[in-house]
């Protein structure tokens, strides 16, 4: 049976960020908990950098799946806007690697981190902006900047269920939801603003 060692070298490396962080990982710890030679590494990767991305890449590509499955046709824009961000916020909160590297950027400032995390973060908003434009095209709301959009709704969810917490009990799922409908799509005024 044949053993795929980039595959091995993966969740090796996946295993030392989440334990070690980004800044404290060597090839070296990647090469002992894969079980391979740090050669094999380079036969795959030429450095830890590009280790690290194609590993946030996947993580990535594993959120947008969750976010896809949590899509019902039959549900309202909101719902499924609310069911996809939460679905994709919960993971980046409770993935060992997400919390490490969070860490790791509140604590160190690692520069690759960093640019991680807005890769990250690009990655959701790019997601939003599609489904926004899509819900605009389908004439579910209608609004005049998909991006800019997708921005706020993206933020919004992030303060509350990163930032809230921190001086206050946390949210539930159904508080964020209905605080933002009440909030962001229908206004404090309960007056449509898109016609004005």
């Amino acid at each position: 049976m044949s053993v795929n060692r980039r595959k091995l070298i993966l969740e090796a490396a996946t295993k030392s960020f989440s334990m070690f962080g980004y800044k404290a990982t060597t090839m070296d710890h990647v090469a002992k908990i894969a079980n391979v030679g740090k050669g094999t590494i380079y036969t795959f990767f030429k450095n830890k950098e590009e280790l690290f991305y194609e590993i946030i890449n996947d993580l990535i590509a594993e959120m947008k799946e969750r976010a896809d499955e949590s899509f019902n046709p039959t549900s309202t824009f909101m719902e499924n806007v609310h069911r996809a961000l939460m679905n994709m916020l919960e993971y980046r909160k409770e993935h060992q690697l997400t919390v490490k590297l969070f860490q790791e950027q509140r604590e160190i400032g690692t520069l690759e981190v960093k640019e991680v995390i807005n890769h990250l973060e690009n990655a959701i908003l790019n997601y939003m902006k599609i489904r926004v434009q899509e819900a605009v095209d389908k004439g579910e709301i209608q609004i005049k900047d998909s991006e800019l959009t997708s921005f706020i709704i993206f933020k919004v969810y992030l303060a509350l269920i990163f930032e809230w917490e921190k001086n206050h009990p946390p949210l539930s799922a159904e508080e964020i939801a209905s605080s933002l409908e009440m909030h962001l799509f229908y206004g404090l005024s309960g007056e449509s603003l898109v016609s004005k």
